[in-house]
């Protein structure tokens, strides 16, 4: 968590403030925004690494006081308006395409603003799972499955016990029970106290239309923003004839026992 104040800066209200982030995943808070924040991402990586990097950003929902601006050599592209509250809307850039400019908005009342967003950098590969804008619905393939079991964040095999749908936010979100956990990078699924069962939530995109359904599946996926993101989710029926398959070939790309 970066933060800054605007009130120590009350006397010169067009300072520009450079800040450098050294992770991977993080907030900016600027509370009381005047002048501007030059927002460094410079992740331990090798800078040759860096153009295989994609930016996301996440505004707080009460967020206020500052437009969000992408700068390139001195030019400024509009990310998030001040006062543009689209709930849990994401927005997306590759890290060669520019770093962070925040410029506070005039104000009668700096002392109730606060600016701020939570940042991930993540590989080129890893965001295109995140935001097939193409076709975020489409089933996935054999391979694609056999692969996502390998580079999850997440890989379970469970049941839908619900279905709830966030008209506002255009998602929908999977009650999931949990019969055997593979892997889980956050502990999103967890032990519910009543029941003893494994439990968790898995956000997907409205559109895509999920619905109750009978029988197990394997769950795949990805932590976006401290929530876990659908990838692949095939019947589990149709999980173990396609690993069984791959395996009798010598193909599967990794192990995990499939029983």
């Amino acid at each position: 968590l970066s933060s800054s104040s605007g009130l120590t800066h009350e006397s010169h209200r067009k300072d520009v403030e450079q800040v450098y982030l050294r992770c991977s995943e993080g907030s900016i808070e600027w509370m009381y925004p005047t002048g501007a924040l030059i927002v460094n991402l410079r992740p331990n990586i090798s800078p040759a690494s860096y153009k295989h990097l994609t930016v996301c950003i996440k505004p707080f929902k009460d967020s206020a006081g500052a437009n969000i601006y992408l700068e390139k050599t001195g030019e400024l592209k509009l990310l998030v308006r001040d006062g543009d509250h689209s709930p849990s809307r994401v927005y997306c850039f590759g890290y060669d395409q520019g770093g962070l400019f925040v410029e506070a908005t005039p104000q009668q009342d700096i002392s109730r603003k606060i600016t701020g967003f939570q940042y991930e950098l993540m590989s080129k590969g890893v965001a295109a799972d995140l935001h097939t804008a193409s076709a975020p619905c489409r089933p996935c393939s054999d391979t694609e499955v056999l692969l996502a079991v390998c580079t999850s964040d997440f890989v379970i095999r469970g049941s839908i016990q619900n279905v709830t749908n966030e008209a506002e936010e255009q998602e929908s979100v999977i009650h999931v029970g949990v019969n055997k956990l593979y892997r889980q990078k956050s502990k999103v699924f967890q032990l519910t106290g009543e029941s003893g069962n494994w439990r968790g939530q898995i956000k997907t995109l409205l559109e895509c239309g999920v619905k109750p359904g009978d029988g197990d599946f394997l769950f795949t996926g990805r932590m976006h923003f401290g929530d876990a993101r659908l990838g692949c989710a095939p019947r589990f029926k149709d999980f173990q004839r396609m690993y069984k398959e791959a395996k009798d070939k010598g193909l599967n790309p990794c192990e995990i026992g499939p029983d």
